[in-house]
This record gives structure tokens, sequence and C-alpha cells, in this order.
């Protein structure tokens, strides 16, 4: 085939492909389901206990094509996540005994989203005791998650959105899983 007879498919694509989607917090929290089976797990050196700091790693969605996941959106879909499960202090004061630090390491998408789309994340995760100033959880989560073509006919960048907003929720919700598992 030609490059000539790609270029009406191709222009078809774009036209189709419309602006960048950026990723939304909300949907990569914790849904209230898992956060009501997690929440009677967390041990009570945790409950409460967990500030966040600030997340590091993410990109902004371009214009033209894509979607991406800032580090605002993962800041707010993971202290949504830790507010749910009980772990986030209610109030700033007394200061919390642990602090979350987060790094969007990895986030492996399809060049070209194609009719299911399949994204990979990579988030380290540590949490410190503020008191010692030790690592007392450090792990790089790793996952993967897909949206189907059904969810966004029209939208391959819908799609790209849909695929990492789950992978991000499993993602955290793993870590949360984790977390659980501590005895500090």
């Amino acid at each position: 085939m030609t490059r000539l007879a790609l270029l009406p498919a191709a222009l078809l694509t774009l036209s189709l492909a419309g602006c960048g989607t950026p990723s939304q917090p909300l949907p990569m929290a914790v849904t209230a389901a898992e956060a009501l089976q997690i929440r009677g797990w967390v041990p009570d050196a945790l409950q409460r206990q967990v500030g966040l700091a600030t997340v590091k790693g993410g990109q902004e969605t371009g214009r033209w094509w894509g979607s991406k996941v800032s580090t605002v959106v993962l800041q707010q879909a993971l202290d949504e996540s830790l507010f749910a499960v009980g772990m986030k202090p209610l109030s700033p004061e007394p200061a919390p005994r642990f602090e979350l630090q987060a790094e969007l390491l990895q986030l492996d998408q399809p060049l070209v989203p194609a009719v299911g789309v399949t994204v990979g994340v990579a988030v380290h995760y540590t949490l410190v005791d503020k008191a010692s100033g030790k690592a007392v959880y450090q792990r790089r989560i790793a996952n993967t998650d897909e949206a189907r073509f059904s969810e966004a006919i029209v939208s391959p960048n819908e799609r790209l959105r849909i695929a990492n907003e789950r992978a991000l929720r499993a993602n955290i919700d793993l870590l949360l899983r984790d977390l659980v598992t501590l005895r500090p």
C-alpha cells in the first residue's frame, strides 16, 4: 500500500480523535464499596495518621492528542482514597504520624489507541514515619487495565482516559490493601 493510499485513513482517524482528554480524580479514587471493605482492616496506628506529600511524576494532557495523568489529579485521587478508608486525618492539626510519598514512574499507553485500549502504570510509594524519618513501607506497584471499544465508540482519547483511570484506581487499591497489612 502506498503512502498516498494511507492518507485518507490517517485523516479520518485524526478527525475522530478530537482533543486530548485529561484524566479525572474521582474515577481514579477507590470506590465506596472498595473503601468500605478496606476501612475495617485499617490498623489503629494508621487510622487518621497518614498525610500525603506532594505527588511527583505526572504529566499534563496535551491539547491535541491523548490522555495523560497530571500530578494534581493523582494527588486528589490519592487524597480522596486515603480519606475514604479512614487513613487521612480529618484536620491538619495535630500533624499525622506518617507521610505517604508517591511518584508516577510509568504510564504505558498505545501510540495509537485501537479497538481496545490497555494502559500500564507504575507508581512508587513510600510511607515514612515522620518522627524517625524511616521508611515503614516502600514498593513499586505496577499493573494494567483496559477500556473496550464499546465504552467510547467514537473517541479513542476517551477510551485512553477510561483505561488510565481504571489502571490508577486499581493501583491505589493495591496500595491500600498493602498498607492495611502493616503493623507499624
